[in-house]
């Protein structure tokens, strides 16, 4: 299971006309704790950014799925409803899902979407699509697990 955390990194950078701005920009981390959100976003940026930065906020995100496509630009936030029928009340009850989906445009995110939630049981419907202002998601790679989670069998 993943723990995803939203980081903001403000930083000072050269806008096109060649004057200094300062930004702030999002992005998603695969993290164990926020501690180790804030080590894992400095790490990344590092590389990126010349000068100093700030990880200016770091909260928790709840997310369900993620649907990667490297082929795109832009993060998506989708709010799926699964839709299961009570047959004693007779009633529909909807329990709400976040998905982040990344594509080029919507049109490639609906489809991203719909690809990703191929073969599912439930019925669902989707309620919303937004595009974030997410930079980019840092997932875990298997080499960064740290050695004290790594099961032994």
């Amino acid at each position: 299971m993943h723990n995803w955390f939203e980081c903001k990194v403000k930083f000072e950078k050269t806008a096109a006309e060649g004057s200094i701005i300062k930004v702030s920009e999002s992005y998603l981390v695969d993290a164990f704790s926020f501690t180790e959100a804030e080590e894992r976003i400095t790490r990344e940026m590092k590389p990126f950014i010349s000068g100093e930065f700030t990880v200016a906020n770091i909260k928790r995100v709840k997310i369900n799925e993620i649907f990667f496509d490297e082929s795109g630009d832009k993060w998506y936030r989708s709010k799926v409803n699964f839709v299961t029928y009570d047959e004693e009340s007779q009633t529909e009850k909807r329990t709400a899902v976040t998905m982040f989906l990344q594509a080029a445009d919507f049109t490639h995110a609906l489809e991203n979407l719909k690809k990703g939630m191929q073969g599912t049981m439930a019925d669902y419907e989707i309620a919303s699509i937004t595009e974030t202002l997410l930079m980019d998601v840092f997932r875990f790679q298997d080499s960064e697990v740290p050695a004290h989670l790594v099961s032994e069998n």
